[in-house]
Protein backbone atom coordinates (compact mmCIF):
# COMPACT_ATOMS: atom_id res chain seq x y z
CA UNK A 1 0.00 0.00 0.00
CA UNK A 2 2.78 2.47 0.85
CA UNK A 3 4.45 1.82 -2.51
CA UNK A 4 1.24 2.63 -4.41
CA UNK A 5 0.88 6.06 -2.79
CA UNK A 6 4.58 6.85 -3.34
CA UNK A 7 4.21 5.84 -6.98
CA UNK A 8 1.12 8.05 -7.47
CA UNK A 9 2.82 11.11 -5.95
CA UNK A 10 5.96 10.55 -8.01
CA UNK A 11 3.99 10.39 -11.26
CA UNK A 12 2.02 13.49 -10.25
CA UNK A 13 5.28 15.39 -9.67
CA UNK A 14 6.75 14.14 -12.96
CA UNK A 15 3.76 15.34 -14.98
CA UNK A 16 3.79 18.91 -13.64
CA UNK A 17 5.24 21.60 -15.89
CA UNK A 18 8.77 22.29 -14.63
CA UNK A 19 9.66 24.97 -17.17
CA UNK A 20 10.77 28.22 -15.54
CA UNK A 21 7.90 30.54 -14.72
CA UNK A 22 5.31 28.02 -15.92
CA UNK A 23 6.16 28.85 -19.53
CA UNK A 24 5.41 26.56 -22.45
CA UNK A 25 7.88 25.10 -24.95
CA UNK A 26 7.22 27.88 -27.47
CA UNK A 27 8.99 30.27 -25.06
CA UNK A 28 11.75 27.86 -24.00
CA UNK A 29 12.64 25.46 -26.85
CA UNK A 30 15.68 26.00 -29.01
CA UNK A 31 15.04 24.81 -32.54
CA UNK A 32 12.30 22.48 -33.64
CA UNK A 33 12.45 18.73 -33.97
CA UNK A 34 8.86 17.86 -33.28
CA UNK A 35 5.89 17.49 -35.58
CA UNK A 36 3.64 19.19 -33.05
CA UNK A 37 3.48 22.84 -32.07
CA UNK A 38 5.10 24.01 -28.85
CA UNK A 39 2.29 26.38 -27.85
CA UNK A 40 0.48 25.13 -24.76
CA UNK A 41 2.98 22.31 -24.18
CA UNK A 42 4.92 22.09 -20.94
CA UNK A 43 7.68 19.74 -19.90
CA UNK A 44 7.98 17.82 -16.67
CA UNK A 45 10.41 15.23 -15.37
CA UNK A 46 10.63 12.90 -18.34
CA UNK A 47 7.88 13.89 -20.71
CA UNK A 48 5.83 16.70 -22.22
CA UNK A 49 2.26 17.54 -21.28
CA UNK A 50 -0.61 19.48 -22.76
CA UNK A 51 -1.16 22.45 -20.46
CA UNK A 52 -4.65 23.09 -21.76
CA UNK A 53 -6.77 22.42 -24.80
CA UNK A 54 -7.17 26.12 -25.57
CA UNK A 55 -3.47 26.95 -25.20
CA UNK A 56 -2.40 23.95 -27.31
CA UNK A 57 -5.23 24.21 -29.81
CA UNK A 58 -5.81 20.47 -29.48
CA UNK A 59 -7.97 17.97 -27.66
CA UNK A 60 -6.68 16.18 -24.59
CA UNK A 61 -5.76 18.80 -22.01
CA UNK A 62 -4.04 17.16 -19.05
CA UNK A 63 -2.37 14.38 -21.02
CA UNK A 64 1.35 13.65 -20.85
CA UNK A 65 3.46 12.03 -23.52
CA UNK A 66 6.74 11.24 -25.21
CA UNK A 67 7.86 10.53 -28.76
CA UNK A 68 10.94 8.88 -30.20
CA UNK A 69 12.60 9.77 -33.53
CA UNK A 70 10.86 7.20 -35.76
CA UNK A 71 7.35 8.09 -34.57
CA UNK A 72 7.18 5.75 -31.60
CA UNK A 73 4.74 7.64 -29.39
CA UNK A 74 2.72 7.19 -26.26
CA UNK A 75 0.42 9.37 -24.24
CA UNK A 76 -1.52 8.99 -21.03
CA UNK A 77 -4.67 10.93 -20.25
CA UNK A 78 -5.73 10.34 -16.64
CA UNK A 79 -8.88 12.47 -17.15
CA UNK A 80 -10.17 10.03 -19.78
CA UNK A 81 -8.57 6.91 -18.23
CA UNK A 82 -6.75 6.50 -21.55
CA UNK A 83 -3.36 5.12 -22.58
CA UNK A 84 -2.29 5.19 -26.23
CA UNK A 85 0.81 3.48 -27.64
CA UNK A 86 1.52 3.81 -31.34
CA UNK A 87 4.58 2.46 -33.11
CA UNK A 88 5.32 3.43 -36.69
CA UNK A 89 8.49 4.17 -38.60
CA UNK A 90 8.57 7.51 -40.36
CA UNK A 91 11.73 9.51 -40.94
CA UNK A 92 11.98 12.43 -40.67
CA UNK A 93 9.32 12.29 -38.00
CA UNK A 94 8.58 16.02 -38.25
CA UNK A 95 7.34 15.57 -41.82
CA UNK A 96 3.80 14.59 -40.77
CA UNK A 97 1.69 15.49 -37.73
CA UNK A 98 0.77 11.90 -36.94
CA UNK A 99 0.22 12.49 -33.21
CA UNK A 100 -2.13 15.41 -33.83
CA UNK A 101 -4.29 13.49 -36.26
CA UNK A 102 -4.33 10.35 -34.11
CA UNK A 103 -5.35 12.40 -31.05
CA UNK A 104 -8.11 14.08 -33.02
CA UNK A 105 -9.55 10.73 -34.13
CA UNK A 106 -9.30 9.07 -30.70
CA UNK A 107 -10.74 11.96 -28.69
CA UNK A 108 -13.52 12.50 -31.24
CA UNK A 109 -14.53 8.86 -30.81
CA UNK A 110 -14.97 9.11 -27.02
CA UNK A 111 -18.62 9.21 -26.04
CA UNK A 112 -20.07 9.54 -22.57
Amino acid sequence: MAFASWDRRTIELMRLNHLAGGKDLSAMAIGAFSETAYEGVGFGLGFAMTLGQVQAGALGGGDYYWAAPLRLIFWVDPNEDLVVICMTQLMPSASFNFRGQLKEHIYSAIVE
